[in-house]
């Protein structure tokens, strides 16, 4: 059905007004985080008199470069060990013949229904067992394995011919071979998608970090910016500065790569 010209404007309209409203807070954290911290609760929209020194501040009163540099570096080991344990568990799943296979993978993905707070009991437990806590290991290894990026790649490989693996099973290859060569170079679009998520998703992760870390120079920014907001005084406009800073990594892989993420969820949906 061919739409009219009102029917057009009135779409995009549509479009634009919920445009606006999904990017209106993000436009008042912006705005807010170069007021003073007297006007920052007010009404008003615009700063009177700008305040770009309150970005300065920020690193003055905290660490904050460290905790930069601590969610950088945390969120991208948990992508490589995630991406790569979840590539591994998929290729079982999808290329490789055993004996309930499929039930196995059931039982698994049953995991997905279980809240992440009903883990973090049993996982501090563990981090305690194992002398992991308040270090980086106990931040990386319990988010090192996905049910959803095994599934998520599961469903990417199935699409791949299988002949592929007969071929390269006839040439000699061994099964990692055939995972390393052959299966992995093919499944990198959904590989990037996944290593996109699991980054985004672990650079902002709040409640472990809060559990498992104590030592100052060992937070992440979630963690590191609650001083803005304690028991000794809300500092909005630091808060909102420090907070334009931290999404700016998650931000920029987004657009940079978005038209990956695009690619690898089509395919993976066409083939799965």
């Amino acid at each position: 059905m061919k739409l009219t010209r009102g029917i057009k404007f009135a779409i995009y309209s549509l479009l634009v007004f919920i445009s606006l409203t999904t990017l209106a807070p993000f436009l008042w954290m912006v705005l807010a985080s170069f007021k003073s911290l007297e006007e920052v609760d007010k009404l008003n929209p615009i700063p009177s008199v700008w305040h770009p020194r309150n970005y300065l501040e920020v690193f003055e009163q905290v660490q904050y470069a460290r905790y930069y540099v601590n969610s950088i570096f945390v969120a991208a080991w948990v992508t490589l060990l995630s991406v790569f344990t979840s590539s591994m568990a998929a290729y079982a799943f999808s290329r490789l013949e055993w004996k309930g296979r499929n039930q196995v993978f059931q039982l698994y993905l049953a995991t997905m229904m279980i809240p992440g707070v009903v883990t973090m009991i049993p996982n501090y437990v563990v981090m305690v067992e194992l002398h992991l806590l308040d270090s980086f290991a106990g931040l990386i290894v319990p988010a090192a394995f996905s049910t959803f990026g095994t599934f998520m790649l599961r469903q990417f490989m199935i699409g791949l011919p299988m002949a592929l693996d007969e071929s390269a099973t006839i040439d000699g290859a061994t099964p990692w071979q055939v995972y390393w060569d052959v299966v992995m170079p093919l499944a990198r679009p959904g590989l990037i998608t996944l290593a996109i998520f699991t980054f985004m998703g672990n650079y902002g992760s709040f409640f472990w970090p809060l559990i498992i870390i104590k030592s100052e120079h060992l937070r992440t920014l979630p963690i590191g910016i609650l001083y803005f907001d304690s028991i000794y005084g809300r500092q909005t406009n630091l808060l909102m500065a420090a907070s334009v800073m931290a999404v700016l990594p998650p931000a920029l892989v987004f657009i940079v790569l978005q038209r990956h993420i695009v690619k690898g969820i089509q395919l993976g949906a066409v083939k799965g």
